[in-house]
C-alpha cells in the first residue's frame, strides 16, 4: 500500500495527462517544489477540477508513487480570483511563478519562498488596474525573490570601489551605470578610471629581488560590461525596491517603472540562464494598453 503524506501548496504550472489527468506541480510549505497526478482533473464533474487551477492553495493528501506522487484529496484554503480577471496581474503572477520554478527546491521545506510568493500574489490582487503600479510590484517582487536566494543585485553602492550612491536630480544629465554581470550599479567616473588604468602595463614593478628572483606584478581587473545607464528617478526607484515596502512616486506616469523591470528582467535572465516565458506578456499587455495611457 502507497505511503501518504499531508502538504500545503500553491499550483504553479499544470500540464495535461492522458484523456482525463492533470500533472501539477506545487510549490509546499513542507516538501518543496512536488509534481504530482491530479486523476480524473480533466472530467466535468471532478472534484479536482477547479482544485487544479493555477495560483490556488490547497491542503492536500498525497499518496507516494513510483515515478509520480498521486493527489488523493484536496481542500481548497486560498485562490486569488482578481488575477484571472486582469491580464497584466495574471501575467505578472506567472512571471513570479517561473522565478519560484527555478529557485525552488525539492524535498525541503520552502517556507519563506511559499510565503513570499502568497504575498505578492495578494499585492497584485488588490492592486488597482493600473499597468504602472503592475510594473512597480513586479520589480518589487523579482528584487525579493533574488534577496532571498542571496542574490540582490547592489544597488546602494558602486560594484567597483564600493561607494554610496546618491542620485543627483540637480543635473539633467548625471547618469550611473548598471551591469548585470557585475552584480549591480557601477559609477561611471569609477568605471571610466578603470577602463583607462587598462591602457598601462599590467606588470608595474619590476624591482627583482636580488636573492629569489621574483618581480611583483599586478594583475588587470576585469572592465565590466555596462548593461545600461540609468537616470537619478531610476535609480531612486532602483533603491526603492531594497526597502519592505514601495512608495509611489510623482514622475508622469511612473514611466521610469518599465526601465526598472526591463533591468530586473536581464539581471534575472543572467542569474536564472533562461529567458523568462512570461514577459511577453507583460510586453504585450503594456503594448496594448500603451495607446489608452497616452
Amino acid at each position: 500500500m502507497s505511503r501518504t503524506y499531508q502538504a500545503t501548496g500553491i499550483n504553479l504550472k499544470a500540464q495535461i495527462l492522458g484523456e482525463s489527468d492533470k500533472i501539477v506541480t506545487i510549490l509546499t510549505q513542507e516538501f518543496g517544489l512536488i509534481r504530482a497526478v491530479a486523476p480524473g482533473a480533466r472530467k466535468q464533474n471532478s472534484s479536482l477540477g477547479g482544485r487544479t487551477g493555477i495560483f490556488v492553495v490547497n491542503e492536500l493528501l498525497i499518496a507516494k508513487g513510483r515515478s509520480l506522487d498521486k493527489i488523493t484529496q484536496a481542500q481548497t484554503v486560498k485562490t486569488y480570483p482578481g488575477l484571472a480577471q486582469d491580464l497584466g496581474k495574471l501575467a505578472a503572477g506567472q512571471y513570479l511563478a517561473e522565478i519560484v520554478l527555478c529557485q525552488a527546491l525539492s524535498e525541503q521545506p520552502q517556507t519563506e519562498l511559499y510565503e513570499l510568493l502568497n504575498k505578492y500574489l495578494h499585492k497584485l490582487e488588490v492592486l488597482p488596474s493600473d499597468k504602472f503600479s503592475i510594473y512597480a510590484y513586479l520589480a518589487h517582487g523579482v528584487f525579493e525573490f533574488f534577496a532571498l536566494a542571496g542574490l540582490s543585485p547592489q544597488v546602494q553602492v558602486c560594484c567597483l570601489n564600493q561607494h554610496s550612491l546618491s542620485p543627483d536630480f540637480t543635473d539633467p544629465n548625471w547618469r550611473v551605470g548598471f551591469s548585470v554581470p557585475a552584480g549591480g550599479t557601477v559609477c561611471l567616473q569609477a568605471w571610466e578610471n578603470l577602463r583607462k588604468d587598462q591602457l598601462n602595463p599590467c606588470v608595474t614593478s619590476s624591482a627583482h629581488n636580488s636573492t629569489s628572483g621574483y618581480q611583483t606584478v599586478v594583475h588587470r581587473q576585469d572592465i565590466p560590461v555596462i548593461s545600461c545607464r540609468l537616470n537619478a528617478t531610476e535609480l531612486t526607484m532602483l533603491q526603492q525596491l531594497t526597502q519592505p515596502e514601495i512608495i509611489p512616486m510623482d514622475t508622469p506616469k511612473n514611466y521610469n517603472w518599465l526601465s526598472v523591470e526591463q533591468i530586473l528582467r536581464q539581471y534575472a535572465q543572467y542569474h536564472l540562464g533562461r529567458p523568462i516565458r512570461s514577459a511577453t506578456l507583460i510586453d504585450s499587455y503594456f503594448a496594448a494598453n500603451h495607446d489608452a495611457t497616452l
